[in-house]
């Protein structure tokens, strides 16, 4: 119980702080905003840091849960304040590069999780709380980023700052085009209401764009994406694999590799289509995996069979299941339900996400059980 709730708690702080995002976000701009968050990861990673002089299993759950906190602002901040600074034809790519600094940033957690690095009876603290070392070079990164242009028109009226900020952004380029483009935007925002999470739901004006949005979320993380990431190493072991911790980088590694390629493909193949075909993809790949575990004990390639189905699902998740979600709810919605859209999809991503985590172990447990007995 530990375990999974040491692992799942961090999606408790996500499900409570996505509701925050749109608040957060116009109460003090995109990038003080983000600036102000980094606290809570320096916080939950201090925690973490210093489990080993403390009640270990409190400390640890503790840190997650904050760091979760701070996630679900992030996660929410950042698509936001990258979409708003992208020129409208590259929106989707630079979306998707997101998704790609996280899966980079898994990939030096596994790495750096071996046991002759940081993952041992020594250096687990430091491992633990050395996120928090990314969240200091964010801080002062974040010093050298403009304000969303966007924001400073739409939202307070700068029209000379804006101006500014897109020339710092785009070069010497005439921002008279995109500054055009915030005045419609403006002009819609100020003809339609903001929109509350309750209309949003007994509106049937919302009705198709909401289960779209909520769908795209569930779909993504009851594909089962978190169990592989989360419990990968255990998976890899009972699929016979020798070296369970390197095939978990192996992982990271694929993950990051066709994170890359799904930048290029996202604007060329369309969000419908590689969604679709990552789906169908995962299901293929989890159905062997399955097969492949099923028959491990009658026939030892089997292994094999299912090392290789977990790489596939992986690749197809990256395709499309894995960045679209967190930038198409923003594409969905105009500027009044927009807040509210993503306020509910981060919710629901991250509910989902805690059921994934708490009840895989149970699961996996009651499913190996089973077998055995058999």
């Amino acid at each position: 119980m530990y375990w999974s709730l040491s692992v799942s708690v961090f999606a408790i702080g996500g499900m409570v702080s996505s509701f925050t995002v749109g608040w957060i976000g116009d109460r003090l701009g995109r990038v003080k905003a983000m600036l102000v968050v980094n606290i809570l990861s320096i916080a939950g990673n201090l925690l973490m840091g210093l489990a080993k002089f403390g009640p270990s299993h409190i400390l640890i759950i503790s840190g997650r849960a904050v760091t979760g906190l701070y996630c679900g602002l992030s996660s929410g901040l950042v698509p936001m304040y990258v979409s708003e600074v992208s020129p409208t034809a590259l929106r989707g790519a630079l979306g998707t590069l997101h998704q790609l600094a996280i899966v980079t940033g898994i990939l030096f957690s596994q790495i750096l999780g071996l046991d002759f690095l940081l993952g041992n009876d020594e250096m687990w603290p430091l491992l633990l709380g050395l996120s928090g070392v990314a969240a200091l070079l964010q801080f002062f990164l974040l010093l050298l980023c403009p304000e969303s242009p966007r924001y400073l028109y739409i939202k307070l009226g700068k029209v000379e700052e804006a101006k500014k900020n897109l020339k710092r952004l785009r070069g010497n380029c005439d921002p008279m085009k995109e500054i055009e483009e915030m005045e419609k935007e403006k002009q819609e925002a100020a003809s339609e209401k903001k929109v509350s999470i309750r209309q949003l739901f007994t509106s049937s004006k919302y009705r198709q764009a909401v289960i779209v949005a909520l769908m795209v979320q569930i779909s993504q993380q009851f594909s089962g994406i978190n169990a592989i990431f989360y419990y990968s190493t255990n998976i890899f072991e009972r699929a016979g694999v020798d070296q369970p911790v390197y095939a978990t980088i192996g992982v990271g590694v694929v993950n990051t590799v066709f994170t890359v390629i799904s930048v290029f493909l996202v604007e060329k193949a369309g969000r419908r289509s590689l969604f679709l075909a990552g789906l169908m993809g995962m299901l293929i790949s989890a159905v062997a995996m399955t097969v492949g575990l099923v028959l491990l004990s009658q026939f030892a390639w089997m292994s094999y069979v299912s090392m290789v189905a977990i790489f596939l699902f992986v690749i197809f998740f990256e395709v499309g299941p894995g960045p679209i979600p967190w930038f198409i709810v923003a594409e969905l919605f105009s500027q009044g339900p927009r807040p509210a859209a993503i306020a509910v999809a981060g919710f629901c991503n991250w509910a989902c996400n805690f059921i994934v985590g708490m009840c895989f172990q149970y699961i996996a447990v009651r499913i190996l059980l089973n077998h055995t007995n058999k």
